[in-house]
């Protein structure tokens, strides 16, 4: 609801309440008396009607006086009309020309700022007048009046007045609102439209509730465009539209007729309506009852927004409003006036106005931070910060980190913080000790500003200091994610040492001071205590800050930590720290330094030749796995200590692979057909050496062993002839899956007979398409001109005279011949000399041109 105090001073503002005080729902209008000069104006009189320009306003009163106000309410102009009250003041679009009629009968019309006019007394109460809109035009000198008949005033080409009557005989003429070309007024029986233009009247809307006195609740008209009306009467509400008609629809009748497009019933008497876009500002006249009493008594009035549909409204928002003396007021004695370039409503009653507008962004924050929504308030400053006029964007987030540290919600407040703060430092301080204050330094520590803009280093180490007396974890975040040089580090460093005192092995403060030490570039007390702690970090900071020099005697202590990082580190840095000083540190540790030298082989064959040989022991101690693809890979590792280790050490596989690279292959096989007993394996290395001595040798072995009689059955048959085999199986000598190995030896040799075949038949397609393509090539025709010669004489191969007889022999080869020139040939073959000299070329027929 909207409350005024009676006592309030004139330039105070009307403020409103809404009828539930807790509602979540913000209201669309916002409120202020009309003070200043009318303040004065309504103490001694009373005001009867007002009229709205984008300019200025005018105000009528019951003792018959017209001000002529701002639009704060200060008084430029007082005119005296009458002794009784001002009905209706008019104004033209221009705001130059102003019709005023009284209950006297006295009716004016003359320019604000020229000496024209009009002046007329009638013998009756004129209740309205309404100028032409564009009354300053020397063409629509127009206006019109109401009392118990509607009259329209002319001025001639003689400069004289012509009066028409328009209508008359349904009581008096209580409202008229003219809009272009049409003319609206409300009598006792309805509401009828006019056209000036072509001079008929186009509609008559009936009133609905005829039982209400017209004089007490009289009708309210609004033109919300120039072919929309409103009419509001009693609690009914139509919205009428001006239609242009067929013209095949005509004939008598007007031109233009109104369709109403809404009708709806509200709650309370309507006093006044005005658009809001495509919804209705409505001020309504309220009755209550009262337990108390017998009689209804007067409420406050309501200015409701509401949304009209075609049958019914629906209502957007509602304020019921604390005029003065609003308990005395009827409903005729509320107006609503509208001023429709900046949507302000005026609500006028005898003893007091109040400007209703639309509420801007400010009252927006305002309403937000009323309701305690400053996430909202906040976001919405943010958004239009250059429109607001009345707040403070960090005046608005200060509101809100108050808020949250009186809810006790710390941790959000110092968030928001680092946005509403922003680069201000002294608030950024204020706020710091506002937090120490209150024991919440660790809610702010994670949002100080630690970039460019940043605070002095006694707030750093102040946090610092909190964190160390109560979160070791805490402080060792802080000292990570803050750069060094935002507090003192020596002070710092001191601080921990002091504490490391009390607990010197908690590996939380020495890991925290090892960075302060790497902050402070020392570099080596950082590394004793990381190889101390065997931290992860370790390496990093070796690499990082070229430390090599200070771990050349700590190589094993860092290989015990972290073996595969270390030797990663060791071998990307090889011109730091070199490989004989890397394996002279291990000696002590084979087992280290076999890591090392294994990852220095994988990346290249060919470094460290030298420690080729250390290696083959360091594989057959703790790598055997890797020792055979060592061997393999090697070529400066010396065979004969290799094949003393494995045969030692009983490696059958490896001394294997080491006879056969020594050519000892006789050997290796025996040793796969005793040591191994592998078949299979012994095969694919009689393959593999293709040695028909090898496998005459695997064959007289496994001759008298049946299992290894069937592996060969089964894999020999590509390799060497069956029968070789099979010749020397002793007679009656039991063999496993003999059928099955048979079979196969056939079907291996059915499958070498098929692709015998097979080759067979492409070798001679291949001849045969070769053949076609030679005969086609040497049959030929082949150029013989003056520019080819003899290849015997070397003289041109055609004569001079081309009709002498001549006679040519040409070769395949396309070398060409006198044949004068050519020896005599063998009885039925003659060969070209050349290339059969060459052993080249057919060597058979030849093309003899004559």
């Amino acid at each position: 609801m909207a409350e005024v105090q009676e006592e309030r001073k004139p330039s105070e503002e009307f403020t409103d309440e809404s009828e539930e005080e807790d509602s979540e729902e913000e209201p669309k209008l916002k409120y202020e008396r009309l003070s200043n000069g009318v303040t004065e104006i309504l103490q001694k009189d009373a005001a009867s009607c007002m009229t709205v320009h984008d300019k200025f306003l005018a105000l009528g009163t019951h003792f018959g006086k017209v001000f002529l106000l701002d639009i704060q309410g200060n008084v430029t102009q007082k005119f005296e009309i009458s002794s009784v009250k001002i009905n209706q003041i008019s104004l033209d679009e221009s705001g130059e020309h102003v019709g005023i009629c009284s209950e006297d009968g006295k009716v004016q019309v003359f320019g604000l700022y020229t000496r024209e006019g009009f002046h007329e007394n009638f013998d009756c109460p004129i209740k309205v007048v309404a100028l032409h809109p564009q009354y300053t035009r020397s063409n629509c000198k127009q206006f019109v009046t109401g009392g118990n008949k509607l009259l329209l005033y002319e001025r001639n080409w003689l400069n004289r007045w012509k009066t028409s009557v328009l209508h008359e005989g349904e009581g008096t003429i209580t409202n008229i609102q003219w809009r272009a070309n049409l003319i609206a007024w409300a009598n006792n029986v309805g509401v009828k439209i006019y056209d000036i233009s072509t001079k008929q009247r186009i509609t008559n809307v009936l009133r609905d509730n005829v039982s209400l006195r017209p004089d007490m609740y009289p009708c309210s008209l609004c033109w919300k465009d120039s072919t929309t009306l409103i009419v509001g009467w009693g609690t009914s509400v139509k919205i009428c539209v001006v239609k242009e008609r067929n013209p095949t629809e005509m004939r008598d009748l007007p031109s233009r007729y109104v369709e109403i497009v809404s009708a709806f019933e509200t709650e309370f008497f309507i006093c006044g309506l005005a658009p809001l876009a495509d919804q209705l500002v409505t001020l309504f006249f309220v009755k209550e009852n009262s337990d108390h009493m017998e009689e209804d008594f007067c409420a406050r009035p309501r200015l409701d927004i509401i949304q009209p549909l075609p049958e019914s409204c629906e209502e957007i928002s509602s304020d019921a409003l604390t005029v003065r003396n609003f308990q005395d007021n009827e409903c005729r004695d509320y107006r609503l006036e509208h001023s429709e370039g900046e949507s302000l409503f005026y609500i006028i009653s005898p003893k007091d106005i109040v400007v209703a507008k639309e509420r801007d962004q400010d009252d927006h924050i305002d309403w937000l931070l009323e309701k305690r929504k400053y996430e909202e308030a906040l976001m919405a400053a943010e958004i239009s910060f250059k429109n607001i006029k009345r707040h403070d964007v960090q005046e608005i987030g200060m509101a809100y980190i108050n808020h949250l540290v009186e809810k006790g919600d710390y941790n959000s407040a110092a968030r928001k913080c680092q946005k509403v703060l922003g680069k201000n430092m002294e608030l950024w301080e204020n706020e710091v000790y506002r937090f120490k204050a209150i024991g919440q330094l660790k809610a702010i520590s994670q949002y100080l500003p630690i970039g460019d803009l940043r605070l002095r280093p006694t707030i750093y180490e102040m946090i610092l200091h909190e964190f160390l007396k109560t979160d070791y974890e805490g402080f060792a975040t802080l000292i990570r994610e803050w750069p060094g040089e935002l507090y003192n580090n020596t002070a710092i460093v001191q601080a921990v040492t002091e504490h490391l005192k009390k607990d010197p092995m908690n590996s939380t403060l020495l890991t925290t001071l090892a960075e302060l030490y790497t902050y402070d570039q020392r570099y080596d007390k950082a590394l004793d205590i990381y190889l101390r702690l065997r931290h992860k970090d370790v390496y990093q900071l070796i690499g990082k800050h070229n430390l090599f020099s200070s771990i050349e005697d700590k190589i094993v202590l860092l290989m015990d930590f972290d073996k595969e990082k270390a030797v990663d580190m060791l071998l990307d840095n090889e011109d730091k720290i070199s490989t004989d000083r890397v394996v002279e540190e291990l000696a002590d540790r084979p087992e280290l330094l076999h890591v090392y030298l294994h990852k220095l082989f994988k990346r290249d064959h060919s470094k460290c030749q030298k420690y080729h040989e250390k290696q083959i022991g360091l594989y057959a101690e703790y790598d055997r796995p890797n020792l055979l693809p060592f061997l393999r890979d090697s070529t400066h590792c010396p065979l004969e200590k290799a094949l003393e280790i494995c045969q030692q050490r009983n490696f059958v596989e490896e001394t294997v692979f080491l006879l056969s690279r020594m050519g000892n292959c006789r050997r290796a096989l025996q040793m796969i057909m005793e040591e191994l007993e592998d078949v299979d394996k012994a095969i694919d290395f009689a393959k593999e050496q293709d040695d028909k001595e090898l496998w005459e040798d695997l064959i007289s072995y496994s001759i008298d062993k049946p299992p290894f009689i069937t592996g060969l059955l089964n894999n020999i048959g590509t390799h060497v002839d069956p029968i070789l085999l099979i010749l020397r199986i002793k007679e009656g000598m039991e063999i496993p899956n003999l059928r099955d190995s048979l079979v196969k030896i056939l079907q291996d040799y059915n499958l070498q007979i098929l692709l015998r075949e097979g080759c067979k038949k492409i070798l001679v397609a291949d001849s045969l398409s070769l053949l076609q393509k030679m005969h086609r090539t040497q049959m030929r025709g082949v150029r013989v001109d003056e520019e080819n010669i003899c290849e015997s004489c070397h003289t041109t191969i055609l004569p001079s005279d081309m009709a002498k007889s001549f006679s040519v022999v040409v070769f395949h080869c396309r070398h060409m011949f006198h044949k004068e020139c050519l020896p005599s040939p063998v009885p039925g073959m003659q060969f070209c000399n050349i290339c059969s000299a060459k052993r080249q070329g057919p060597g058979s027929g030849m093309l003899e041109m004559k």
